[in-house]
């Protein structure tokens, strides 16, 4: 395992991290946090708050519902490495965000991971199609056999749940998957191919320092 996949599944970790430590804090402030942090749809100076409503949660049980599937969808983001995780992140929090923030009624406070769960669902669906390789194409069967259920949260159902950030969380991760660079397969030397001298490893001399 690559020091960047490690990295990236201990970032999964802290950030699953930090939203228990939020909420325990927002809970014994009676969900003062929420309010400062949570998302205002159609609220100017509130915008950046598009980066902080995924850490916020509307209690325990909102948290507790959120908590496995962003575990489990994080770390197979973070399969493809530590920059490849950030990215996808960063991707689907402004997609989602900007859906809530806009499509929402106007004043609506929305807090809560579920953006991000149902961007990386989207994410690591398409991406074992764009990659095609054998280890993306694993995790996106597994993902749908296990998560495929998901994608009727898109649409609109009980009041109180945000279908606004699902829905845009969700394209905001097939646009992550479309959009950052494939990684370049490994094609094995021709026969016969051998590292001429003075190219490094272990038995050359490098090229000559300038």
């Amino acid at each position: 395992m690559t020091h960047s996949r490690i990295v990236g599944f201990l970032t999964v970790a802290g950030m699953l991290a930090a939203m228990w430590v939020l909420e325990i804090v927002d809970t014994v402030l009676g969900g003062a946090l929420d309010v400062v942090f949570g998302l205002h749809s159609w609220t100017v100076d509130g915008a950046w708050t598009v980066a902080t409503a995924p850490f916020m949660h509307g209690g325990f049980g909102h948290l507790m519902s959120n908590s496995v599937p962003f575990l489990v969808l994080g770390a197979l983001v973070a399969f493809g490495g530590l920059g490849r995780f950030l990215w996808t992140t960063v991707i689907v929090v402004l997609v989602s965000g900007a859906g809530v923030w806009l499509f929402a009624p106007p004043g609506t406070l929305t807090v809560g991971a579920s953006g991000l769960v149902f961007g990386y669902f989207g994410y690591t669906v398409l991406r074992g199609i764009v990659e095609r390789r054998t280890a993306d194409i694993v995790i996106m069967i597994c993902v749908v056999l296990f998560y495929g259920t998901l994608i009727w949260g898109v649409l609109p159902q009980q009041p109180g749940i945000s279908w606004q950030a699902h829905l845009f969380g969700f394209l905001g991760g097939l646009f992550a998957a479309y959009v950052l660079p494939r990684r370049e397969k490994q094609r094995p030397a021709p026969p016969g191919y051998s590292t001429p001298p003075g190219y490094g490893g272990y038995g050359g001399h490098g090229a000559p320092r300038r």
